[in-house]
């Protein structure tokens, strides 16, 4: 017993894998059917940690491998909407790296993180959506209040989800945030991230076609439990079919987690010391 025992654990560490698929009840599973599901969707969110390599590795090849079977819409939370224009002209040539660099607010992590994915699109004619609300009107609602968005011009309010934005405090996830903050900002800091899942569920649904697949990339949160964008997209549209990917960080990938049951569809453990990007 105790030469077999031996045995199987030399296996699993000449084997040891940096990442593993479940699904939301906890079973192994692959990226084969990961990909057909995916396929069968409308909508495909997939919450990230913005620093991990693997994740950003993965995401590129989940939509390089999405492109081969399905027509594409690309979006995501990295891209503040009043900065489309200027996405799109770097997508459409008339401008490069230098001057988007120059004229959009691009993450810090962009170059190594998000650039492929975004080049990725621009090689392939990828239709590539400014999805998240202009950051200041995020943080107008944390230090004003949602109802303060009212006073904003015409044009300002095109970068936002139609007023008034509905809000549920009775989420998990937004109640889970005061918990976290101890009080401090008060309910005003969830309603921020509101205005943010609201505004990016929008533009997702205005940019949803017939026989494509829209893949939003996503800080997980924004995504998991089925809340946050998953939420705003049903509100917009009962019947939209969302599948949700949800990446966690364990010690050990072999085995999911209790705490992290049931955050999505398909939940994505990646090893905990994954190299960091930033």
């Amino acid at each position: 017993m105790a030469l077999l025992l031996f045995f199987a654990l030399a296996a699993q560490a000449q084997y040891k894998q940096p990442y593993q698929l479940y699904t939301k009840d906890g079973k192994k599973t692959t990226y084969k059917k990961l990909l057909k599901k995916s396929g069968e969707a409308q909508v495909v969110l997939f919450g990230e940690y913005h620093d991990n390599s693997l994740v950003h590795w993965l995401q590129l090849e989940f939509t390089k491998d999405m492109a081969a079977q399905k027509y594409l819409v690309l979006g995501a939370e990295m891209f503040e909407a009043d900065n489309q224009d200027e996405l799109q002209q770097y997508l459409d040539g008339k401008i490069d790296q230098k001057a988007l660099d120059t004229v959009a607010r691009l993450w810090s992590n962009y170059k190594t993180d998000y650039k492929p994915i975004v080049d990725y699109a621009k090689e392939n004619n990828i239709p590539f959506i400014a999805t998240n609300v202009p950051r200041r009107y995020a943080s107008q609602v944390y230090k004003q209040g949602i109802e303060s968005l009212e006073a904003l011009s015409d044009d300002e309010k095109s970068w936002i989800a139609p007023l008034p934005i509905p809000y549920d405090g009775t989420l998990p996830g937004y109640k889970k945030m005061i918990e976290m903050m101890g009080g401090h900002g008060g309910e005003n800091m969830p309603k921020a991230q509101a205005v943010k899942d609201a505004t990016m569920a929008h533009f997702i649904t205005e940019n949803i076609k017939d026989d494509y697949v829209f893949i939003h990339f996503n800080g997980t949160y924004h995504s998991d439990n089925f809340e946050g964008i998953s939420w705003y997209l049903k509100q917009n549209d009962p019947d939209v079919k969302v599948i949700t990917i949800s990446s966690v960080s364990q010690k050990e990938v072999s085995k999911l987690e209790e705490e992290n049951m049931g955050k999505a569809d398909f939940i994505l453990v990646v090893d905990e010391d994954m190299t960091k990007t930033h």
